[in-house]
C-alpha cells in the first residue's frame, strides 16, 4: 500500500495532521503493521510540525484508542520508533533501552518489557487504567545510576512526580492516576509476595485496598500479572502471588474490622488458612 498522505484512509486526511498522525499510530494497535514507508511518513509529519498546538486531551483520546486496541504494544513500538513518543510521552520513551532484572537474575529491555506487558493486558481483556499504568508505571527508572544497573534504586521517588506530570499534561480519566500510582508503589511487592509472613502480607491486603475496594485491588493484581507475563519466560495463565494474594484475601473474610486488632487477626486467619505457624509468628 502505498503511505503517502494523499493514499491514506479518508477520516485521516480530513483530520488535523497531528491527530491524523496519532490515530495512524493507534490504528496499528488493530494489527497494522508499522512498514518503513509508514514510519517515514510518520516521522516527516512530525519533524514539519504536525503535533504543534494539539492539546493534551486531543493527545489523550487517540492514545487511549490506540491502548485499548489488540496489540497496543505495536502502537507505542511505531511512536517511538518515529520520533512522536518522544514528544508526547518522553518519560516512557526514555526507558527504552534501559536494563531491569528478572527474577533469573537474567535482564530484560524495560521497553521490551513495557510493550509485551501492554499486549498481555489486551490478550486479558484489561481495562484502560491497567494498559495505563503498564504504560507509565517504569518512569522513575530511565535514569538510574548507572553502576546500580539493572537495580533501580529510589526509582518510585524519581517515577511519582512524573507520573502526576503525565497525567496533569493528559488528564485521563482519575482512576488512571490512582492506579498508575498505586501499581509503581506496590506492583514489585506483588511479586515479592512470601507465603511465610502473615503480618506484610495482612498489612499489604489493608495498604492496597483488599478491603475497602477490592476493585482496585483486582486491577492492582492484574496489572501485576500483564508485567509478570511481560517478562516471556512465564508459564500459566495465572500469577502465582497474585492467586496467594487473593487466597489470603479470601482467609480474611470473618474477621471483623472493629476488633482490637483487625491487622494481627487477619495475620491470624492468613497463617491458619496456609497452616504455617511460622507464617503466624511473623
Amino acid at each position: 500500500m502505498d503511505k503517502t498522505p494523499a493514499s491514506l484512509p479518508f477520516d485521516l486526511v480530513q483530520t488535523h495532521p497531528g491527530l491524523a498522525l496519532l490515530r495512524l499510530a493507534a490504528l496499528m494497535a488493530e494489527g497494522g503493521a508499522a512498514d518503513d514507508d509508514t514510519l517515514d511518513l510518520m516521522f516527516e509529519q512530525m519533524e514539519v510540525g504536525a503535533l504543534d498546538g494539539l492539546s493534551g486531551a486531543e493527545i489523550w483520546a487517540e492514545l487511549a484508542r490506540g491502548l485499548m486496541g489488540a496489540r497496543p504494544g505495536a502502537m507505542v513500538k511505531a511512536l517511538r520508533e518515529c520520533g512522536v513518543l518522544d514528544i508526547i510521552l518522553p518519560e516512557v520513551a526514555a526507558v527504552f533501552g534501559v536494563p531491569q532484572i528478572t527474577d533469573t537474575a537474567d535482564e530484560i529491555d524495560l521497553g521490551v518489557l513495557l510493550v509485551a506487558a501492554l499486549d498481555a493486558a489486551a490478550g486479558r481483556g484489561a481495562p484502560l487504567e491497567v494498559r495505563f499504568a503498564l504504560m507509565v508505571m517504569h518512569a522513575g527508572k530511565s535514569d538510574s545510576p548507572r553502576e546500580h544497573l539493572p537495580v533501580h534504586y529510589r526509582h518510585m521517588e524519581r517515577a511519582i512526580p512524573r507520573i502526576e506530570a503525565i497525567c496533569d499534561r493528559l488528564a485521563p480519566p482519575q482512576l488512571c492516576r490512582d492506579l498508575a500510582l498505586l501499581a509503581l508503589n506496590e506492583c514489585e511487592r506483588v511479586h515479592r509476595t512470601s507465603p511465610v509472613r502473615a503480618g506484610p502480607v495482612a498489612a499489604m491486603l489493608e495498604r492496597t485496598g483488599a478491603f475497602r475496594d477490592p476493585e482496585l485491588f483486582e486491577k492492582l493484581l492484574l496489572v501485576a500479572t500483564c508485567d509478570y507475563f511481560g517478562y516471556g519466560d512465564k508459564e500459566g495463565d495465572t500469577h502465582p502471588k497474585a492467586e496467594l494474594l487473593r487466597a489470603a484475601r479470601d482467609a480474611c473474610a470473618g474477621v471483623d474490622a472493629e476488633v482490637d486488632d483487625p491487622g494481627m487477626a487477619r495475620a491470624q486467619a492468613i497463617a491458619t488458612a496456609f497452616r504455617s505457624e511460622r507464617w503466624a509468628q511473623a
